[in-house]
């Protein structure tokens, strides 16, 4: 007889099986409630299909709907195979490639034999994984040989599946998943996990939502394939509740409102980049000028660090081996001629265009000697920077090539720590709740599995971030919600990161601080200790708005264009109702401008009703209205944004007023 496995339970209870025994028999010892609720399991925290036998002594925690995070992405991993299966039904001849999931749904890659799909396929596909769903097909876990799964591969025509099956390492296991059994039965080579049948899916908690271009592998020189998206979720009401929120996401586009409100463009001449118009480039002088007196106030010195720096230099710092692919190169010098040939020969020594501001900061740090009593040293720069993004992850001001950051390096001794990364959270805090953020997360990003420095170290770089959020002033809220994700960090230091949630609930990670012992041993920063020997300084690299771009992205979306009134572009508009009143419009305008407001008049030919639609649609906060009758008692009819009120208010009376609301919260 085999000698039986012993599984331990949460609890700690133990329980002895044989060889053959799934996770869900163990679910159906234990209770038919238990049963009909686990969809999968974590065998020593990992997770895998729940009719994917025990191999051995381990620990086990069935996973229900109950844990989301679990549920979620396996519903979304088994409606990508479903999606797969559907268009090969559907589509004969039909290649399928990739089909991962996303935080919102999943998408997969096909390579159609006659030509590529459109959104007017969509609701064929629907209804064909419906009715897969439906026949409820068992997802069943098989391992193949190399050799007879890319036999299988090239048989089929599957020409994408059977080069990633040759290119994967020797001796790794090759899985696929079946859908249904004989030997019809549908098969996807997979990792896994996934439920155990189709039918676990809620056919209605599901949509495919467009169909777009993508290149093998994500390399335009390969062949363009037909990428199909969709959302997924557990049940219909969060799927309406997803869609309820994309509806509104829609009518929030940045891109939209900032056209509507001329804040900013993008056109092909500048893949990338921004062309910020006056209004816009108001709002980011407002915003920049604003984290300007946070930084002065929390003892920050600004500082200004070039834009091409000697390739050798980023080589030293790391950058080079771990981030070349997203840095735009020059030579240093080029030749006097006009063969392209020789001026990209590689003969000239190379200069990149820095892709971040770390290593300028510790040449400025080397500078002079620096002793124990000067740290922390707090360097901060609104730094200019570039990253070769590919084109297709481009997305409006929210990802571009050209970006500046909010950027800063704090160099601390050991027993500094702590304690400043402590005073940055409460900075950031205070930061988020001036730009009507009160709601975020914090995560801690772990050691990656390609990384510099020991074991000791990242130990060391982890607990101690992992202190300084749960020791600070931020509130109970906050700290209920601090989560860690393994595997995520930088490659030379961990990081907290600062996950916002806006007005309609979707988040955004933007600030972040990382503890970095790496840098500053490979660029040869020091200080003179106590000791008088010379000691490492740890460096804390920050940033709380993360990108101006991107942020101010984000507050467009979060804010719906209505920004508080200190960061609008334009805070009023005075405009007329008949022509009599032009004059004393002007003089509306001059007061409020020698008052500090941004003003602008509307003395156009329109009737009021016209006026107030479309400074509406500009989101102009507040709307000041004159005709004769307030040009003869010195008054305004004030309209705000958002009312249908009017306010009739002296001229004084509305200066006062609108000079108040205009002040920066930290004013």
């Amino acid at each position: 007889m085999s000698a039986m496995f012993r599984i331990t339970l949460p609890d700690g209870s133990v329980r002895e099986v044989a060889p053959g025994t799934t996770p869900a028999d163990v679910a159906a010892a234990i209770g038919p409630g238990l049963a009909k609720a686990a969809i999968a399991a974590r065998i020593d925290g990992e997770l895998r299909d729940i009719m994917r036998p025990f191999e051995g002594d381990t620990q086990l925690a069935l996973v229900t709907s109950k844990d989301e995070a679990d549920a979620l992405e396996l519903a979304r991993h088994d409606f990508a195979h479903v999606l797969a299966e559907a268009v090969q039904h559907l589509f004969p001849g039909t290649q399928i490639t990739f089909g991962p999931s996303t935080d919102d749904g999943f998408y997969y890659d096909f390579a159609p034999k006659d030509r590529p799909f459109t959104d007017e396929d969509l609701p064929a596909i629907e209804a064909e994984m419906r009715r897969i769903i439906a026949k409820n097909e068992p997802l069943i876990r098989e391992v193949w040989s190399r050799a007879d799964l890319i036999a299988r591969w090239q048989a089929e025509g599957e020409t994408f599946k059977a080069e990633w099956a040759a290119e994967l390492p020797e001796g790794e296991e090759l899985t696929v998943y079946k859908a249904g059994n004989g030997p019809g039965a549908w098969l996807d080579m997979c990792r896994g996990p996934h439920l155990a049948s189709t039918g676990k899916l809620d056919p209605n908690a599901f949509k495919l939502t467009r169909v777009s271009g993508a290149y093998w592998r994500g390399d335009q020189k390969n062949a363009m394939l037909s990428r199909v998206y969709g959302t997924g979720w557990l049940n219909k009401k969060q799927l309406d509740a997803h869609l309820t929120m994309l509806e509104e996401a829609g009518k929030r586009d940045h891109r939209k409102i900032g056209q509507e409100m001329d804040l900013f463009h993008l056109q092909s001449e500048a893949q990338g980049s921004v062309f910020w118009h006056p209004k816009g480039f108001i709002l980011w002088r407002q915003l920049e000028a604003y984290m300007r007196r946070r930084l002065d106030g929390a003892g920050y010195a600004e500082v200004k660090t070039p834009q091409l720096m000697d390739a050798r230099q980023w080589e030293q710092s790391g950058h080079w081996g771990k981030y070349r692919e997203n840095m735009f190169v020059v030579p240093d010098e080029i030749p006097n001629t006009e063969d392209d040939a020789a001026i990209f020969s590689g003969t000239a020594d190379l200069m990149a265009l820095k892709p971040m501001n770390c290593p300028a900061h510790v040449l400025i740090f080397r500078q002079g000697i620096k002793s124990y009593r000067d740290l922390p040293i707090r360097m901060a720069e609104f730094g200019c920077c570039h990253r070769n993004e590919p084109h297709g992850a481009l997305h409006g001001i929210m990802r571009v090539r050209q970006f500046t950051q909010d950027d800063a390096h704090i160099f601390v001794r050991e027993d500094q720590l702590v304690e400043e990364v402590q005073q940055f959270c409460e900075l950031l805090d205070s930061v988020y709740r001036d730009l009507g953020f009160e709601d975020y997360a914090v995560k801690l990003a772990l050691r990656p599995d390609k990384r510099f420095g020991s074991e000791e170290m990242w130990d060391t770089a982890e607990d101690e971030l992992r202190k300084a959020v749960l020791g600070s002033k931020l509130s109970d809220s906050i700290k209920a919600k601090f989560e860690e994700l393994p595997g995520e960090g930088a490659f030379y230091a961990p990081k907290l990161e600062f996950h916002l949630t806006d007005a309609i609930g979707r988040t955004w990670q933007v600030g972040t601080i990382q503890s970095d012992r790496v840098l500053p041993e490979r660029l040869d920063a020091s200080y003179v200790g106590a000791d008088g020997e010379r000691h490492r300084p740890i460096m804390l690299h920050r940033a709380i708005l993360g990108t101006f771009e991107r942020f101010i992205g984000i507050l467009i979306e979060h804010h719906a264009g209505r920004f508080p009134l200190w960061l609008s572009p334009v805070q009023a508009v005075v405009a007329t109702i008949v022509s009599d009143a032009d004059d004393y419009a002007r003089e509306v305008a001059e007061k409020l401008k020698a008052a500090g407001i941004r003003v602008e008049t509307d003395l156009r030919n329109e009737k009021i009703n016209y006026k107030v639609r479309e400074h509406s649609l500009a989101k102009v906060p507040n709307l000041l209205v004159v005709g004769k009758r307030e040009a003869e008692e010195g008054k305004v009819a004030l309209r705000q944004l958002g009312s249908d009120r009017q306010q009739f208010l002296t001229l004084d009376d509305a200066i006062a007023m609108l000079t108040e609301a205009a002040k920066a919260p930290d004013l």
